[in-house]
């Protein structure tokens, strides 16, 4: 008999503790997977569950299958005042982009800028949250991300099968007293983990995302999983291709990473390579950055919303609206997502809290 599971609004601290027991039981170490339960959740809170809690099942897949490597550290390739390479030695991305940005920022607070490459590392989870972490130390900064073969999901402009990743792009932007400025987007139209979302949820897709496997449009997540598997567009044709194209140069091409295709090494498994550029504001215009920032925020939040009830939301406006929301009424989970975490639970033999078990429906 099969147990039908009910969704509902899950408090971010017990989701958060619950993960991170999932994690240790794998074989992290508790740091560790405190680190990466923190990732996942404040992707929830934000609003990007497609990174959140539902990627807690297939890590601790990978880390089974040997494609995941718990506990480790970024080793250091080239290192010099403005530039680094690191490889993430297949270890949480979570932990090696949280290491990598640190030296990051340690750079470009030095000389003013500094770029650095990231490969071979494991699931870089939200791309935003790097930005992020750059915005808080008072730098603005870019990042490209590609996989380097597992991750082909995307068909490039005129084609009918898989060819790029979904390859993400994340920017920031720190402005006094408000929260940074955070764009974070896919250069596909919609990220891979979206559609599992509405694969879990039985819900169709919106029409123009995806083509099946034989190239034909479809809104059914099932059809973009079926063998053979189907393929994202990219967003806005030929602009977001031609975008994800120049992610694999600078994100996997130039860091030694690779860029997707299936004969890579690495094509077994899920690697994400990135590219890092932080710039230290100040040692380019000195006092003219925020004063100048601040007058571009006021006159683009001044445009008259087009309908009656709207806003103009900046980049990351959004994420910070939703975290407000589900910082105090939890985070949404859907039946099936809720029915693969009480799985692991369950080979870990670890308790699931009260407040995610199941239900008939």
């Amino acid at each position: 008999m099969t147990t039908a599971y009910s969704p509902r609004n899950i408090p971010a601290q017990i989701l958060h503790d619950f993960v991170s027991k999932l994690f240790a039981a794998s074989g992290s170490s508790q740091n560790e997977a405190e680190i990466v339960s923190d990732h996942l959740i404040e992707a929830n809170l934000k609003g990007h569950d497609s990174h959140g809690a539902i990627r807690a099942k297939k890590y601790i897949e990978w880390v089974r299958n040997g494609q995941l490597l718990p506990n480790q550290k970024m080793s250091v390739i080239v290192n010099n005042p403005a530039l680094a390479v690191v490889d993430g030695n297949f270890g949480y991305g979570q932990v090696i982009g949280k290491e990598a940005m640190n030296c990051a920022i340690e750079k470009a607070k030095s000389v003013g800028f500094c770029a650095l490459s990231i490969r071979n590392s494991g699931h870089l989870g939200r791309i935003g949250a790097w930005a992020e972490q750059l915005a808080n130390a008072g730098l603005t900064s870019v990042h490209f991300v590609n996989t380097s073969g597992f991750g082909i999901l995307v068909a490039p402009h005129g084609g009918s099968d898989r060819r790029l990743s979904a390859n993400p792009i994340a920017a920031g932007v720190p402005v006094p007293n408000r929260p940074p400025i955070i764009l974070d987007i896919a250069t596909s139209i919609v990220a891979e983990g979206k559609i599992q979302i509405s694969r879990n949820k039985k819900e169709q897709l919106q029409p123009g995302l995806v083509i099946d496997g034989q190239g034909h449009p479809t809104t059914d997540p099932d059809r973009f999983y079926a063998s053979p598997p189907g393929a994202i567009f990219p967003f806005g044709g030929h602009k977001g291709s031609g975008l994800s194209f120049m992610c694999e140069v600078l994100a996997g091409s130039l860091s030694g990473g690779a860029s997707s295709h299936p004969e890579n090494a690495t094509a077994s498994r899920l690697v994400n390579n990135m590219l890092t550029l932080a710039f230290e504001p100040s040692t380019f215009s000195a006092d003219f950055f925020d004063d100048d920032v601040a007058r571009l925020i006021k006159w683009t939040k001044s445009s008259p919303p087009i309908e009656a009830d709207g806003e103009v939301l900046l980049p990351g406006e959004l994420e910070e609206k939703t975290y407000a929301i589900r910082t105090r009424d939890g985070i949404p989970m859907d039946a099936e997502t809720l029915r693969q975490l009480t799985e692991v639970a369950n080979t870990y033999t670890i308790p699931v809290p009260p407040e995610m078990r199941h239900r008939n429906v």
